[in-house]
């Protein structure tokens, strides 16, 4: 029908059709994918909630004056449901020392962005203990080499990985275990020297290639660690 209009026209505007307003899903509804296997995944557009479960790390490098506290905050993922499990959501370091301060904050910048992406992010360790320090790594206790300071956070990244299911723990076998057992007790038996190092290892033992642990000695004329049980002689 046509419309008179009776007064000066100064402004128009197009009606756009109106849309519905997005509602926030009931927990029900929240629950319901899930009945029907959408399970929800690690990524980046995942908002974080007000609470996460943080695990702190405490790593003492020999020549650091102070002690590096490293925190990985996880996320748990479907609570309460089958295909609940935790995943790390952000890192972060510590330390009184501030010689490492600004390549530290980008390294956990980095680091907290690869979590959120999601997907295997299981590579970040084999990347980072990988870095060598051109001045040369260090032992750290125990016998264990760290060929670096980041080659060392790239281990406790291993180590919490491990703990929350994310890599599978790698432990000996019945049989390698024994072995290793064997050729230790064979060998505190035949030598009487004592070490005076805080190591579970005798203080002869040199770098074992495969752990990177100073436990690998002569038995047997074949050199054979006595951390994981590799052995030149098969």
């Amino acid at each position: 029908m046509p419309v008179r209009i009776d007064k000066r026209i100064t402004d128009y505007k197009v009606k756009a059709k109106e849309e519905p307003a997005a509602q926030t899903p009931t927990p029900a509804q929240a629950a319901a994918p899930l009945a029907a296997g959408n399970v929800v995944q690690m990524h980046e557009k995942l908002e974080r909630p007000d609470m996460l479960i943080g695990t702190t790390y405490k790593m003492k490098p020999p020549m650091a004056d102070h002690a590096m506290y490293i925190t990985i905050n996880d996320i748990v993922l479907n609570e309460g449901t089958e295909h609940e499990h935790r995943r790390p959501f952000e890192i972060f370091i510590n330390s009184k020392a501030m010689d490492h301060f600004q390549w530290i904050v980008a390294l956990t910048r980095i680091v907290s962005a690869v979590f959120r992406k999601g997907g295997d992010i299981t590579f970040l360790v084999e990347e980072l203990k990988a870095v060598f320090d051109p001045r040369g790594g260090y032992w750290r206790p125990g016998g264990k080499y760290m060929p670096s300071l980041v080659a060392e956070i790239g281990d406790v990244i291993e180590r919490h990985l491990r703990f929350i299911g994310m890599l599978p723990d790698a432990e000996l076998d019945e049989r390698q275990l024994k072995l290793i057992e064997e050729k230790r007790a064979e060998y505190e038996a035949r030598s009487s020297q004592s070490s005076g190092e805080a190591s579970a290892f005798p203080a002869s033992a040199t770098l074992c290639g495969k752990c990177h642990t100073k436990a690998v000695v002569v038995m047997d004329n074949c050199l054979t660690c006595l951390n994981c049980g590799d052995s030149k002689c098969g």
